[in-house]
């Protein structure tokens, strides 16, 4: 804690130095565009609950001087309503927006603001992607607009293959996925990446459903069963893979490993419970038991909400927020955007860099497995007795994977 208020302080001091203050005291308003209702209206809820929480925390003491205003609009996971969503969130006067649920809809955010920004110069809005991960989105569909703070789905994958090719146990793999750009690209990178670093596992199945509609998943576990495999990868999140999993436990599938991107999604650790003690992993850019900062935070939402904190990447958006104003001198989104390309900043899990080229955050990432809480990771999720205590870290060169993003910078 001493250690951060020193870091904050010279922050101040060096922004007062070089009078990075013109923005001091401004109403910086950020639209929060994500599903508010539906079967994911869970994950929607705790995540707006997180950047409000989190806005406030920033609002207290913050390096630019600035207050920033978290101004929530439901888009019921449909690219239709983000369109209509971000339209109210500009005539509300938010000149930045934050969206994470859901590919299709961020690169609605993209052509929109591709468009907006390009007709309206003075005008510009600027997207921080805190969650939505189809890699085409910092690749062939790039955008000056638009900065990603989680580690995109290749990533991941190439993280969590590395760690899976030294399991022994992994020799029959079943993919399941969401019928959507993140779930079709996990299952064409897991393919890949078994290929090349564990050519002797077998794919014994694999299948695409609908995005938050199915509500019994019981018959693809029967699929799952029938196949053999000792291991299941899904990049299944929120209710999809809160049930995927309650049916796995239901049918009693003790002998199968689920590998995860997003296991601690609300509900999720609830439905895993005892029952998946040791059978499930995840890889991402933490865990629950961080220390520092983050975990004080994360300890405080709980006691406040009775919810966990679970997506940080929330935290490291105004914290790159709040270091870009300070370097750009302004709030303004064409200057602060011109200063975060290529910036490096302290996030919660260490430094991190916003990659010039893409605009894709490269951070190291974790391995983490589902076991009882307690020891040095006491914190568990939600009331379980359980967390996910992290068995292997990789740096950031290790996930990071290349670009093919042409990027078109608007004129000086």
């Amino acid at each position: 804690m001493k250690f951060t208020l020193k870091i904050a302080t010279a922050a101040i001091l060096v922004a007062s130095a070089t009078g990075a203050f013109a923005q001091k005291g401004e109403t910086v308003k950020i639209a929060w565009l994500d599903p508010l209702s539906g079967l994911m209206a869970a994950v929607g809820t705790n995540q707006l609950k997180t950047f409000q929480f989190l806005a406030d925390e920033f609002n207290k003491k913050n390096a630019a001087g600035v207050k920033f205003e978290i101004i929530g609009i439901d888009n019921k996971l449909s690219p239709q309503e983000t369109t209509s969503a971000l339209r109210s969130a500009m005539d509300q006067g938010a000149r930045y927006v934050v969206q994470g649920n859901g590919s299709g809809a961020a690169l609605a955010i993209i052509d929109a603001l591709e468009k907006n920004n390009a007709r309206n110069p003075g005008k510009e809005v600027l997207y921080l992607n805190y969650a939505a991960v189809d890699p085409d989105l910092t690749n062939s569909k790039c955008s000056y607009w638009h900065f990603r703070l989680d580690a995109d789905t290749s990533m991941k994958m190439e993280a969590l293959t590395t760690f899976m090719k030294d399991q022994p146990d992994v020799k029959k793999v079943y993919l399941l996925n969401q019928n959507y750009s993140h779930g079709v690209q996990v299952a064409k990178y897991a393919k890949e990446n078994l290929a090349r670093k564990r050519p002797d596992v077998q794919i014994v199945g694999e299948d695409l459903h609908p995005l938050a509609q199915v509500r019994d998943f019981s018959p693809y576990i029967a699929k799952i069963k029938a196949s053999g495999a000792d291991t299941v990868i899904t990049g299944n999140w929120g209710s999809d893979l809160s049930l995927l999993i309650k049916a796995a436990n239901d049918a009693g599938l003790n002998n199968v490993k689920f590998y995860t991107y997003y296991g601690t999604v609300s509900g999720t650790p609830t439905a895993m419970g005892a029952a998946s003690d040791g059978k499930v992993f995840q890889v991402g850019y933490g865990h629950y038991n961080m220390g520092g900062e983050i975990q004080r935070l994360s300890v405080d939402f709980n006691k406040k909400f009775k919810e966990d904190l679970y997506t940080s990447a929330a935290y490291t958006s105004l914290q790159m927020l709040v270091d870009g104003f300070v370097k750009a001198k302004s709030t303004d989104p064409v200057k602060v955007a011109a200063a975060l390309e290529g910036m490096r900043f302290k996030s919660f899990n260490g430094e991190v860099e916003m990659r010039k080229t893409d605009h894709q955050l490269q951070q190291g990432l974790y391995v983490s497995k589902w076991e009882k809480a307690g020891g040095k990771f006491p914190i568990d999720s939600e009331n379980t007795g359980y967390t996910f205590v992290p068995v292997k870290y990789y740096e950031p060169y290790v996930a990071s994977t290349p670009t093919t993003c042409e990027m078109k910078r608007p004129s000086p």
